[in-house]
């Protein structure tokens, strides 16, 4: 190949948000009911008979009471709920199911894992939950309060899939206005859902009657029943009016007023509640409308005031739409909030965005970066929204962690009117990311050059900038310019503030897992090696997970590169492991890792797992990748195809060009193999030599490749050479060390020698078994047949590349079968080969003898529905049969069930 010149989720403490903001356990909390509150006996009985369904709806407008029903009634349970309020924020899938498994984690519930990236979740991470919970003596519940506001197709979709497994270890009650986007027809019509929507909800008039006089508002029979009509019993409605009634001295007069007007609700709310107020607490509450939350500091940082605090605490205290949440945090009901910020806008115009900036300096200066971050995207100050996260050296979540889809979607409203060093370091880290070099490179120059000229400049903002320049070397495969990246952020870190450094692992992470993807592919393996193993040794959890996961796939590439496939192997399913717990993004591609297992599995000879892994790399494929990830995917699919008798496909890959900056000394070495290979496969082994005679003086494997060539023409004594004088520098593990030995013993028969050459053979068969080593044996040719036939050489190979026992067909006649596909016959005609089965394989055997569907058989394992297909394909291949039934009958017949 020539080169020119993307451990289980630690469950976040109790009150933790996963995104990292304190304050959340009131979304985990049932909301507290207020003095006020009238317990309904017959929707409590209705929900209470509603747990012989799996699924609850308790649908209805806005204002209707079902939230606090379903909080009383779940106060009186005698287990404990999960109970989620869900947040607009929540609609990506990662933020949704963090927030629901921290739910059930807080009622007590044993679950595991959990996303690390704001923006998906693994199906995986869903079969787990569903799973767990399936296996439940009792059913959990779980209440997702104001569901519709996190709804999205893929999240419904989501959560049907956990609800269908979890069976009866589930009963799922959802709170929203609008109707789910579940499957409810189909629940429905199975008699397994319950709904109570508007109808049941709306207020009987002796329900009415009792919810005023709690209000203290007393009115006549007649007046009750009137007011429930007009406002069809709707919960808000009539506390509105109780509330506004119950302040002037004729409540029947507001009763009228409520009724005849037919004016709007928020015209009435501003007449009958917020005008009512002090101008002062006007002015407060409707400063306070921009926030989500406030406290009582950053409400007075709103006024300009001191005072908030009694305010906040006296409209807390009558229910006017201020509700307390906790350590000092106040929200405002949500249509009150809009209401009062229409008139926000309507008496103060052009007053809002200067609220939301005051707001992000505060919650900035408070150390709530997130929301800091919404406030100044909400003031249109781009330069403070950027300087926040480049000085707060949260560069890095733009790339890995819980935010990154939340702080991509706020950037990509950026303005392009914004200027300076720090939006332009997020707009190229932003293009970077996208693989969008020719303006993220070009950025990243001009960025680094107002950096040079502005000393002013805080570190943190030249530490960002050596992050982006080491993730565009990584990209463009120029090592020199990564070590001087390093290199500067070795200089600056000792001026960073250390808690920023303790805050943010993902930013150290990041850089020193690019430095060793472009030390790799420079070749020197100790060196990246030394980078990578600070990643993965370094902290963990969600924050640094991606680069983890890289690093990884980096090392194993390193020891699969190196000729150890099984500590390649060992690595790249820790890689895929950590992948699966964190549930990583597919947008940076299926990793190295995969690419590496495929590695692997060619050099086992399980070809259909090879590629059946090579197609999921292929499938989740970036737009563009590094130079490293291109190589290896390369390589990969030019081994195979040698593998499957596609010699032509193979010499093509081989002269695939990988564009970089440098060349890479073990792309262009490996794809010398890859072509010498395709040549002798064609009959050309002049040209196989002649391919490898360079890297031969260096490489091992080249070397050994050479040998072959001579073989293949002719002159075993000078593969003997060839073999005998391997580079001193270069010490490869199994992979390389068995082929050697292959090619000494076949040259040693072919002199005439057989029994130097059985010695190998015995030697290649140790450490082949090891290593379950597979490929080189069938590669070798038909010369190695006759020598496993025989004596310890059939020991040696029995149980892992020999079946010693034969299949008979129904003529009476047999073969040895080789689970390398090499077949010794045993005298009579040869039946059908049948290639081992891998462990998944037998799995789903396993399956099929149980009579259990495709879909069945992917819930038993986990896995999809496309992957138990691909397996069952492998299968039918390897039993030569067509059919499931054929398949359980002949691996009966071969005691393989």
């Amino acid at each position: 190949m020539a080169a020119t010149e993307e451990t289980e989720t630690e469950p976040a403490p109790p009150g933790a948000d996963p995104r990292g903001e304190p304050l959340l356990r009131t979304r985990f909390a049932l909301p507290r009911r207020p003095s006020t509150f009238l317990r309904r006996p017959r929707l409590v009985r209705r929900l209470d008979q509603a747990l012989r369904t799996p699924l609850t709806v308790v649908g209805g407008s806005a204002g209707s009471g079902k939230t606090l029903l379903a909080a009383d009634w779940a106060a009186g349970l005698p287990e404990p709920v999960a109970w989620l309020t869900c947040d607009p924020l929540d609609r990506t899938p990662g933020l949704f199911w963090a927030y629901l498994l921290q739910a059930l984690r807080g009622a007590g519930l044993q679950v595991t894992g959990g996303p690390a990236d704001a923006g998906r979740v693994d199906r995986r991470t869903l079969t787990r939950l569903a799973a767990e919970l399936e296996r439940r003596d009792h059913p959990a519940v779980l209440v997702l309060d104001a569901f519709d506001e996190a709804a999205t197709p893929e999240i419904a979709e989501q959560l049907e899939f956990v609800l269908h497994h979890a069976g009866p270890g589930l009963h799922l009650v959802l709170v929203a206005r609008c109707r789910p986007l579940l499957p409810l027809h189909r629940y429905r019509t199975s008699g397994e859902l319950t709904e109570i929507l508007d109808a049941e909800l709306a207020f009987t008039p002796g329900e009415a009657h009792e919810l005023l006089s709690r209000h203290g508002l007393h009115l006549p029979p007649h007046a009750v029943r009137s007011l429930t009509e007009r406002t069809g019993g709707w919960a808000a409605g009539l506390r509105l009016c109780a509330l506004a009634a119950r302040q002037g001295p004729h409540p029947d007069v507001h009763v009228q007023r409520f009724e005849a007007a037919h004016s709007a609700l928020a015209d009435y709310l501003l007449a009958e509640v917020l005008e009512r107020q002090s101008p002062a607490t006007q002015d407060l509450l409707l400063r306070i409308s921009v926030l989500d939350r406030c406290c009582p500091e950053l409400a007075d940082a709103l006024t300009s005031r001191t005072g908030a605090g009694a305010a906040l605490a006296a409209l807390d205290r009558e229910n006017a739409f201020v509700r307390y949440l906790g350590q000092s945090w106040y929200g405002l009901h949500p249509l009150f909030a809009e209401i009062l910020r229409a008139r926000l806008r309507e008496r103060h115009p052009g007053l809002e965005p200067e609220l939301h900036s005051r707001a992000a300096h505060w919650l900035r200066d408070s150390g709530a970066l997130r929301e800091a971050l919404a406030q100044g995207a909400a003031a249109g100050d781009w330069e403070f929204t950027a300087g926040a996260l480049v000085d707060d050296l949260a560069l890095g979540q733009l790339f890995t962690g819980p935010p990154t889809q939340e702080l991509s979607g706020l950037f990509a409203r950026m303005s392009p009117d914004a200027t300076g060093p720090a939006p332009d370091l997020v707009r190229a880290a932003r293009e970077l990311d996208r693989r969008d070099l020719t303006h993220g490179l070009a950025r990243l120059r001009r960025t680094g050059q107002t950096l040079a000229r502005d000393a002013s400049q805080p570190p943190q903002a030249r530490l960002g900038h050596a992050l982006l320049e080491a993730l565009a070397a990584r990209l463009t495969g120029s090592p020199g310019r990564a070590e001087q990246a390093a290199e500067r952020a070795r200089g600056l870190r000792p001026d960073v503030p250390a808690h920023l450094l303790d805050d943010h692992p993902e930013h150290t992470a990041l850089l020193l897992t690019h430095l060793g993807s472009v030390r790799l592919w420079a070749g020197r393996f100790e060196d990246a090696r030394s980078a990578l193993s600070a990643v993965t040794g370094g902290p963990g959890g969600a924050a640094t997970a991606l680069p983890r996961w890289e690093a990884l796939g980096h090392l194993a590439l390193i020891d699969q590169l190196g000729g150890w496939p099984g500590r390649a192997e060992h690595k790249a399913r820790a890689a895929t492991a950590q992948a699966e717990r964190h549930g990583l993004p597919r947008r940076s591609g299926a990793g190295l890792g995969t690419l590496v297992l495929a590695a692997v599995h060619i050099d086992r000879d399980e070809l259909d797992e090879a590629e059946a892994l090579l197609d999921t790399a292929d499938l989740y494929r970036p737009a563009a990748e590094d130079p490293v990830t291109e190589a290896v995917r390369v390589l990969a699919r030019g081994r195979l195809r040698l593998a499957t008798g596609d010699a032509v496909a193979a010499l093509a890959a081989a002269e695939t060009v990988v564009r970089a900056a440098v060349g890479s000394p073990w792309a262009q070495d490996h794809s010398a193999l890859l072509a010498a290979g395709a040549h002798r496969a064609l009959g050309r082994p002049d040209l196989a030599r002649k391919v490898v005679e360079r890297p031969a003086h260096h490489r091992t494997a080249c070397a050994v490749e050479a040998a072959r060539a001579r073989l293949a023409e002719g002159e075993p004594q000078q593969a003997l050479a060839l073999v005998g004088e391997l580079p001193e520098t270069d010490r490869p593990g199994p992979a390389v060390t068995v082929r050697a030995a292959l090619v000494r013993a076949e040259a040693h028969l072919a002199a005439g020698d057989e029994t130097p050459a059985r010695r190998l053979l015995a030697d290649a068969l140790l450490t082949g078994r090891r290593e379950r080593l597979r490929r080189p044996f069938r590669e070798a040719g038909p010369w190695i047949g006759p020598l496993l036939r025989t004596g310890r050489l059939r020991e040696l190979s029995d149980g892992w590349l020999v079946t010693a026992a034969p299949a008979v067909d129904a003529r009476g006649h047999g073969t040895v079968r080789y689970r390398a596909t090499v077949t010794v016959p045993t005298g009579r005609p040869p039946d059908l080969v049948v290639e081992e089965l891998s462990a998944r394989e037998r799995d789903v055997l396993f399956a099929l003898a149980e009579m259990m569907s495709t879909e069945e058989v992917a819930t038993e394992l986990h896995v999809s529905v496309n992957t138990v297909k691909t397996h069952l394909k492998s299968i039918y291949r390897k039993l030569a049969v067509s059919r499931r039934a054929d398949a359980v009958r002949r691996a009966r017949d071969l005691r393989l069930l």
